[in-house]
């Protein structure tokens, strides 16, 4: 990997922060805007081979009301509230199957894998 600082000058960097004027405006009138949907969350059992994780297909409305898709995997038999652990996959690519995901939930955890607003869940 090639880096543009030393190590110190990287430990050291403080960046200039510049929010524009009407930051705080923007995502005030950006979560009034999400909230006008039903959330409409629901999660439908996947039937899986899996012993210890149960598995989820997750879905519920996003901004504009596009559904939004993902996993909800969790330690079989769990009915006791767990921390949870969430994933954001970036674009080119999907969620995948529930199989991918089987650290956390095997672990103790649940697992939240989200695809993209628009993208990978029929893949």
């Amino acid at each position: 990997m090639q880096f543009d600082f030393s190590l110190a000058e990287l430990e050291g960097y403080q960046p200039a922060e510049a929010a524009p004027a009407d930051f705080g405006a923007f995502w005030d009138a950006t979560l009034e805007a999400a909230r006008a949907f039903p959330l409409n969350a629901r999660f439908e059992p996947v039937a899986t081979l899996l012993r210890s994780v149960e598995a989820y297909d997750l879905s519920f409305a996003g901004y504009g009301g596009a559904t939004v898709r993902g996993w909800l995997l969790l330690p079989a038999g769990t009915r006791a509230p767990l921390p949870c652990v969430v994933e954001y996959l970036g674009y080119g690519g999907g969620r995948g199957l529930p199989t991918d995901w089987l650290l956390w939930p095997s672990a103790g955890y649940a697992c939240v894998v989200m695809d993209t607003r628009g993208q990978g869940s029929a893949w």
